[in-house]
Formats: C-alpha cells, sequence, structure tokens
C-alpha cells in the first residue's frame, strides 16, 4: 500500500504543485474512484482522452465517457479545465462583447452587391469561435431559415450567436422582413439553448442592431 504521503494530493499540499507530474496532476483532481475503478486507471484514461482530442476541443461529454467519472464529478473536472483555459491561455480569438465588436467582425460585407447572412458562433466567454457566411442573395424568412444557423452553431459547440446581413442599398433602416428574421432565430434559438446576442444590419460603413 503506497504511504500516505505520496499520495497525489498530499503531495501536492507538502511539495508544491511543481513536483506532481502531469499525470499526478489529474489524480488530485479526481482525488478517488470507487469499486473496480482506481482513481489511477482513471486518471489515465483521462489523459489519453485529452491527448487525442486536445484540451481546446475537450467536451464534458468526453469526460463523462470515461469510466469511472460520473456526472458530478465530471462537471467539477470540466469546470476546472475551462476556468484554466480562459484565465491562463492565451487567447487568439477575439472577445466579441458588444455590438461594436461584433460590427468589425462584419465590415468584409459591407460593400457587397448582395446581401450576404453572416453567423458568428461564441464559446461561453464570448469568443469567437467560428464566422460563416450562411447565404448570398435576398434576405427573407425562407431563405434564412433557423434550422441552417443552428446546425453551423451546433457543430461549432457555440453557447450564443451573432448574426448579421448587410443592405447593398446602405440604407441604416430596419425593415419588417429585418425584424421577422431576428424574431425567429431569437425564438428557435430558445428552444435549442443557444442564445441570439444580437443581429447587426451592415449599412455601408456603418451599422445598426436589429434587437
Amino acid at each position: 500500500m503506497p504511504n500516505k504521503q505520496d499520495m497525489p494530493r498530499e503531495k501536492l499540499n507538502k511539495r508544491g504543485a511543481e513536483v506532481l507530474s502531469d499525470l499526478e496532476l489529474l489524480q488530485a483532481v479526481i482525488g478517488s474512484g470507487g469499486p473496480g475503478n482506481d482513481f489511477k486507471q482513471i486518471a489515465a484514461n483521462l489523459n489519453k482522452t485529452i491527448r487525442i482530442i486536445g484540451i481546446d476541443k475537450l467536451t464534458i461529454d468526453d469526460v463523462k465517457a470515461i469510466k469511472g467519472i460520473g456526472e458530478a464529478k465530471a462537471t467539477v473536472i470540466f469546470a476546472a479545465f475551462e476556468f484554466w483555459r480562459r484565465k491562463f491561455v492565451k487567447q487568439n480569438r477575439p472577445l466579441i462583447d458588444c455590438a461594436e465588436k461584433a460590427a468589425k467582425q462584419f465590415e468584409f460585407i459591407g460593400n457587397k452587391k448582395q446581401e450576404h447572412f453572416v453567423l458568428l458562433t461564441l464559446d461561453g466567454a464570448r469568443r469567437l469561435i467560428n464566422t460563416h457566411t450562411v447565404t448570398v442573395g435576398t434576405l427573407n424568412a425562407s431563405l434564412v431559415h433557423p434550422r441552417e444557423v443552428f446546425a453551423l452553431a451546433i457543430e461549432d459547440r457555440a453557447a450564443s450567436i451573432i448574426i448579421a446581413h448587410n443592405h447593398p442599398s446602405g440604407s441604416a433602416d430596419i425593415s419588417v422582413q429585418d425584424r421577422e428574421v431576428t424574431r425567429r432565430i431569437k425564438e428557435a434559438g430558445e428552444l435549442m439553448g443557444i442564445a441570439l446576442d444580437d443581429h447587426i444590419i451592415i449599412a455601408g460603413d456603418g451599422f445598426v442592431s436589429a434587437i
């Protein structure tokens, strides 16, 4: 039986986190296993999953799929990973926390001769995941269908989205059709659990929010 002082949590408390190996750090996070589920094996399996998938793409479902990790423990583990990623990993993805920053991401459609409907997918910290051009053509309720928007959002594992389209005329007036598209996307998002943060209309060099 190993000396209690050699156990990861005791070792961390006595000698500091820097002396622990990566695997021992995971063991310290996991803490304990259960009948037939040794915490060292659980940590080894978790470490393997992280290597295969990558820490940036790891989801809570990936963690819960590991034998010996239940929902409660998976929540704690994944929350710790997510906090670390947000606070200590250098972020190359821009933070989109206001309409002005969102509009900057849509500048490329400002001079288009046709209407472009574009989607930003955001994570829980409102950092940009991806930019998608959903449709090109006249904006109407049938052309811009929520299923196309949310299929992309789900694929990106987005927590929220921002949509935008341009007015080739340069007019910043919000039409009845603009408001109808906003309503449909917003209501669909409420059902999907993916919030619509804003609908930006790009008009020449300016913009206006349709929400």
